[in-house]
């Protein structure tokens, strides 16, 4: 199973999939957690962050997702997910595929701006800017949608949300 976290920068991605990952884990050796901005890290980083660099990253961590896929790995994700037609591809692709939208309200998503982004992309400083001078479609089909008041929980408290949600196929959903 592919559970594919996904949401503008700030929404909780990471530290959300990573309590996930943590909490299947144990009863799931064959479980991987993955993240976009550590991704571009091993890939070098080399791409940009222009939309036509932002699709080649959606290609990359798409098709890596699918070669763990095809192994039996299961896959937690936490992508920014600009693409509605890769979201698309993945449910078409995946052995079995559970997408997750955090709809963080844009006041959270400033407060959470750890890396200045939406505060230099407003000030005109940063460029590529996805919700900001960059378009975020909302995902066509997501599995769940988590936004609001919801998003302000612990990581921990929505992570065990996210798990309840899940279909048969991973920790003790098996």
């Amino acid at each position: 199973m592919i559970v594919w976290l996904i949401g503008l920068s700030g929404a909780g991605k990471t530290t959300i999939g990573r309590c996930l990952y943590e909490k299947v884990k144990p009863e799931t050796s064959n479980l991987v957690f993955l993240d976009g901005d550590n991704l571009r890290e091993v890939w070098g980083d080399s791409l940009g962050h222009t939309v036509a660099a932002r699709n080649v990253n959606a290609h990359r961590i798409s098709n890596l997702s699918l070669m763990l896929d095809k192994q039996g790995i299961h896959v937690v994700a936490a992508v920014l997910s600009m693409f509605p037609d890769w979201q698309v591809w993945n449910r078409e692709n995946f052995s079995q595929y559970f997408e997750v939208y955090l709809d963080a309200p844009r006041d959270l998503l400033r407060e959470r701006d750890s890396k200045g982004l939406y505060a230099g992309a407003e000030a005109g400083t940063i460029e590529n800017v996805v919700g900001v001078d960059l378009p975020y479609p909302p995902p066509p089909a997501p599995d769940l949608t988590m936004g609001g008041d919801v998003l302000r929980q612990s990581p921990e408290a929505i992570s065990d949300m996210i798990f309840a949600a899940l279909p048969p196929g991973l920790g003790r959903h098996r």
